[in-house]
């Protein structure tokens, strides 16, 4: 891999590091993280004023330490809590970098963490090997999060999933249905597409295989990047988050999604909070028929699903740079509503 600006001594360590580990991780993003920053790619080059930006390891109840950031306004009021579901394929050190602050400079204090095996925590590179136990941290950590701050107390509180963070965000308000008042789902992983999914055949020799080798990577896989990203440019440009896992899915992991996906399908009726759906028509990796699924089914009564014609699945990272910032300000719109429509019900007397 060439990395423009980069020396070929410290590409060399980088394309040779051994991510199994978190601190080999570390390791490697302390040394690449300024190279990120400078990339040419909407997101980063975005300024933004008034925003500051923090990063902290905590230790969860299973003993994982767990990697977070958050940004928030400086000078502006807190307008509400957005709490970040990362996808499969990123990490809470790249292109959220740019979501975030675009987020925070609109007033919102913005949450993300490193689920265990990804990013900066602790746990083997990419390894699921319980999605219930993945959303259980996910829920811990938020949960103290607001706990734990006597000035985010009365504060809206928002889930932000993109891809499979869309599914651990619909989990998660299945774990708390009264904890949250919304929820914006970015290209929400409720079924995989047809063409990412093993044929029945392959999938029943990966169930087998997975009994004894559950962290092998031997899980069949295309270019996800080449199907996600629109933009060949922007596409190019993922190989500079590092640290994100690139190897062929573990067989576990594969299986602990394939199941999320299938339980997901099946209690859309079940969602309840009110809902903001994007997705791409072109999307390939994700299914944006689930999503209009979802919008139909969800028992939730305020909800809203917007299409975008001929956008992929990443939506907000490999789209044309207007595509992104036109996404970007209907999500900063619809959590402006949200947030006043919080704040009045809290107004309101049991």
């Amino acid at each position: 891999m060439k990395w423009e600006g980069v020396d070929e001594k410290l590409a060399k360590m980088v394309s040779e590091a051994n991510l199994d580990h978190a601190s080999e991780r570390r390791r490697i993003r302390e040394m690449f993280k300024d190279i990120q920053l400078s990339i040419d790619h909407c997101l980063f080059k975005a300024q933004y004023s008034g925003v500051k930006t923090e990063e902290f390891y905590r230790v969860n109840s299973r003993g994982l330490e767990i990697f977070s950031r958050r940004w928030f306004p400086d000078s502006l009021p807190m307008k509400a809590l957005v709490c970040f579901c990362h996808g499969y394929g990123d990490t809470c050190t790249f292109f959220i970098e740019g979501i975030a602050k675009k987020l925070a400079s609109s007033g919102y204090g913005v949450f993300a963490m490193d689920y265990p095996g990804f990013g900066l925590s602790e746990g083997l590179h990419g390894y699921i090997p319980s999605f219930d136990n993945l959303v259980d941290d996910v829920v811990e950590h938020y949960t103290k999060i607001k706990a734990e701050n006597p000035e985010y107390q009365g504060l809206p509180s928002f889930l932000f999933g993109q891809s499979m963070g869309g599914a651990v965000a619909l989990k998660v308000h299945f774990k708390q249905p009264n904890a949250w008042d919304g929820a914006v789902l970015v290209a929400p992983m409720c079924k995989m597409a047809e063409d990412v999914v093993p044929s029945w055949p392959v999938q029943q020799i990966l169930i087998c295989m997975a009994k004894i080798l559950p962290k092998g990577k031997l899980v069949p896989q295309k270019d996800l990047a080449e199907m996600a990203f629109k933009d060949v440019k922007k596409r190019e440009q993922t190989s500079y988050n590092v640290i994100a896992y690139k190897d062929k899915p573990r067989l576990r992991t594969a299986l602990e999604m394939l199941r999320t996906t299938q339980e997901l399908e099946n209690q859309l009726q079940e969602v309840s909070l009110p809902l903001l759906i994007l997705h791409g028509e072109a999307d390939i990796v994700t299914d944006p028929s689930v999503s209009k699924a979802l919008y139909e089914k969800a028992n939730s009564k305020d909800k809203k699903l917007c299409l975008y014609k001929d956008a992929y699945h990443s939506l907000l990272e490999g789209e044309p740079d207007e595509m992104i910032f036109q996404i970007l300000d209907d999500i900063i719109s619809w959590l402006d509503e949200h947030c006043i429509k919080a704040g009045a019900s809290r107004s309101i007397p049991p």
